[in-house]
């Protein structure tokens, strides 16, 4: 396996840039970015036009959650742009499951709250500058791409009954390059710049939402949400510091899987080894998750327990090097979302991921508005002994998570992150191993197999005791993956970029320019200015 041989060449640059899933959102943030607009202004920008070019992932009607690296103070800080459930969603509101789809399942949009948080602490552009781009592709359209179309045949063949199409004007198979247009989300985008945070969730969009759900959110729903702003989780993984994203998110399970790999030296293992180490210590993290995970407001939720030295180097002794753990709890998998980076010419870098969990989120479009609601009830438990138990005004578990790494001096290193449900702390858990163990590059690290361990496809079961399937590209070779079935694991082999993933990465260089490298399995790139 030759690591140094990769699909896309480094993209450097002095004065910022960014990496997307989609190339016209990365291009808005450019735009922004030369027009002398901060990375969070250039963030907004990319998350408003991904909001309109990329809906079955993410949009206005889901959820953010940042991580940000101040350059001049080196400051770092976790924002968590996620909804609580509304006024009516009790226990009582559901038969036997919250629903898939419908307004029911959706919890308070966080998104544009988000916007709001992050620019009055970092913006300087108007958001009428800001979100020129995406309003402009809106309101005149923009071509359908493979990842647009294809999420779209997904989604109807999945659920023929939708109507999610038609309320967003779509009425037919697109074909690829075909004009897309969503004036009813040009008028949103319109009223947030003319109104701001308030049009949203005091004034003509929130009066939509309460109209269109039949008073499932109301007026004190949308009036109280607040976008929480406060330090990130934070680790030490070798000689950095690893930041990212605290709980109600599932953040910790990063932090828990670099903490137990702290315990093994990867210079004197094999690579099937550290492999098998890795997974191990992914069951674990997983299983502590889902013993403690909630919305911190509500229900204590220790993550330093999970997280002090004496429970990690017990879990660390737990791992059989020899024979795989078959019999780890698995949360349910299973969520569309969009993670991108933006750095700007001052050295300030955001980790941004938003989602409307599953693909397409509720399939429900709030009439009007041209904004799908985002299905996040579904990460609640209907079992009143679960920590995650719904209530009104609490927020779900969310797998949304991002990361940075900083220097021992609190100066930024790296910034990187995935979509993917589940997969995004396994990802990322290879992401930053890979650059700090494995001495990668951002874009080696982009392109390099990958692994991922989820909940067996032939049960339906959450939060029980099932047997895990190792999914794992071909690219690590058959000595490797034969090795690994020796000691248990069930191994299903990937094709050679077949992992569920879209990596962006940056890297701080000493000289102080950027490196960014972006993934091959997805159609976006990075780009600098």
């Amino acid at each position: 396996m030759n690591r140094t041989t990769t699909h896309r060449g480094i993209v450097y640059s002095a004065k910022g840039g960014a990496a997307a899933s989609q190339p016209l959102a990365v291009s808005a943030a450019l735009k922004i970015l030369e027009a002398g607009g901060s990375f969070i202004d250039a963030g907004i920008a990319l998350s408003a036009v991904i909001s309109v070019v990329e809906p079955g992932a993410s949009g206005l009607g889901g959820d953010l959650f940042l991580v940000t690296h101040e350059a001049k103070s080196r400051e770092n800080l976790a924002f968590n742009g996620s909804g609580e459930a509304p006024h009516q969603a009790t226990r009582d509101a559901f038969d036997n499951e919250i629903p898939l789809h419908g307004y029911k399942a959706a919890t308070v949009p966080g998104v544009v709250a988000g916007w709001f948080a992050a620019h009055e602490r970092y913006g300087k552009l108007s958001f009428a500058h800001i979100l020129a781009p995406a309003i402009d592709y809106a309101e005149n359209g923009f071509p359908a791409n493979e990842g647009f179309i294809g999420r779209m045949k997904w989604h109807l063949q999945q659920f023929p009954d939708t109507t999610l199409f038609h309320d967003l004007g779509i009425s037919h198979e697109l074909q690829l390059g075909e004009i897309v247009k969503n004036p009813d989300l040009a008028w949103t985008l319109k009223e947030i710049v003319k109104g701001g945070r308030d049009a949203f969730h005091k004034g003509s969009i929130a009066q939509k939402i309460i109209d269109g759900t039949d008073d499932w959110f109301n007026s004190s729903d949308l009036e109280k949400h607040t976008t929480r702003v406060s330090a990130p989780l934070s680790i030490k993984y070798r000689d950095f510091h690893v930041h990212g994203n605290p709980p109600p998110t599932q953040g910790m399970i990063l932090m828990e899987q670099l903490l137990i790999a702290n315990q093994f030296e990867k210079s004197s293992m094999s690579q099937a080894d550290w492999l098998h180490m890795q997974v191990e210590a992914k069951k674990m993290a997983f299983t502590d998750r889902n013993a403690i995970i909630a919305d911190p407001e509500i229900v204590p939720v220790d993550v330093q327990s999970i997280l002090n030295p004496e429970h990690i180097a017990l879990r660390a002794k737990e791992i059989d090097m020899a024979k795989a753990n078959n019999r780890s709890e698995s949360p349910a998998e299973g969520s569309d979302t969009t993670y991108f980076l933006v750095a700007d010419s001052d050295g300030n870098a955001v980790s941004w991921i938003q989602s409307v969990f599953h693909g397409f989120g509720s399939s429900w479009v709030v009439p009007g508005t041209g904004m799908i609601l985002n299905n996040r009830l579904t990460g609640f438990n209907l079992d009143p002994a679960s920590p995650n138990f719904i209530a009104p005004g609490k927020r779900p578990a969310h797998t949304l998570q991002a990361f940075t790494v900083t220097h021992p001096d609190g100066s930024l290193k790296y910034v990187g992150g995935t979509p993917g449900a589940n997969v995004q702390v396994q990802t990322n858990f290879q992401l930053v191993t890979g650059l700090i163990d494995e001495g990668m590059s951002v874009q080696e690290v982009a392109e390099a197999p990958r692994w991922m361990h989820l909940s067996d496809p032939s049960t339906s079961a959450v939060n029980e005791a099932i047997k895990g399937v190792l999914s794992i590209e071909s690219r690590f070779g058959d000595e490797v993956i034969n090795e690994l079935k020796s000691r248990g694991h069930e191994v299903v082999v990937l094709p050679e970029y077949g992992h569920a993933s879209s990596v962006q990465v940056l890297e701080v260089l000493p000289t102080g320019a950027f490196a960014f490298g972006s993934d091959p399995r997805a159609e976006g790139h990075a780009a600098g200015i």
